[in-house]
């Protein structure tokens, strides 16, 4: 087929995939707000849409179930129709399984809460979690929590596969939303160098107030990064002084889930 075959997207068509890619981006947002749910306002923050776009497209995906509005808070949700439509591929995240012995081992271990999260777009979703033993459970991630890839520890060891050039792209894409969780630029990159020196990223002061958290790599059978796994403790269970311990055993354990990767060749 030469290039004058191939179709070209003007007028109607080009309108409509723009809309359909907006339409995923609000999405992605609302996921975000897991159970919680977004206000419009936020979604209009975090995508850099107008508000009259925004509304417009999320009364469209809720006609098709993709969007729920609670009624009494006005929070806008991701929709019923979403979790059907996954259903329809289980097997898609054979990681999750895998690693799931391996969460349990670091929750028994070190009686807090283990996390495995891997790279979905300019997000890092967490696939799993397995609570500690330690009466006081840090539980502000939970399976499905999306962050824009630089917030939190696991999504700056997401960032350390990516290429110089290509995180610099993906942080400038990302402004607005990082600006959202009081980030910048500068500082990811300064985490992400730290991160790729050290071989891990630790984190004295969570996203959550009153909570530390620490992040190895989990590499696939090429030897390349393909997720992260976790700890987030309150700050006193995992200060400076642990985490050359914290971060041994979840190499250890990061490094038996690579090699059940390796073997399955996934």
């Amino acid at each position: 087929m030469s290039p004058q075959d191939l179709p070209t997207l003007t007028g109607e068509s080009a309108a409509t995939t723009r809309s359909l890619a907006r339409a995923f981006q609000i999405m992605r947002v609302l996921a975000l707000g897991q159970e919680h749910g977004m206000r419009l306002i936020d979604v209009v923050r975090h995508t850099g849409l107008s508000r009259p776009t925004v509304h417009r497209l999320l009364r469209a995906l809720a006609d098709e179930h993709a969007v729920e509005q609670d009624p009494a808070t006005r929070r806008y949700r991701v929709g019923a129709e979403i979790s059907m439509l996954a259903l329809a591929r289980p097997s898609r995240l054979p990681l999750r399984k895998l690693a799931e012995p391996h969460l349990q081992v670091l929750s028994d271990t070190l009686g807090d809460t283990a996390f495995i999260t891997v790279r979905h777009g300019r997000d890092s979703v967490c696939l799993d979690r397995q609570l500690g033993s330690f009466p006081i459970k840090v539980m502000s991630i939970d399976v499905g929590t999306r962050r824009p890839l630089g917030v939190g520890v696991a999504g700056v060891v997401l960032l350390c596969a990516m290429a110089d050039s290509e995180i610099d792209e993906l942080l400038e894409m990302d402004h607005a939303r990082l600006q959202a969780c009081h980030l910048t630029a500068p500082e990811i990159k300064a985490r992400v160098s730290a991160a790729r020196a050290q071989g891990f990223v630790y984190a004295e002061q969570g996203v959550t107030h009153g909570t530390a958290a620490l992040s190895v790599p989990v590499l696939g059978p090429s030897g390349e990064i393909v997720a992260a796994l976790s700890v987030a403790a309150v700050a006193s269970n995992l200060p400076p002084g642990k985490v050359a311990h914290t971060a041994a055993v979840l190499a250890g354990q990061a490094a038996l889930i690579s090699k059940r990767l390796s073997a399955l060749g996934v």
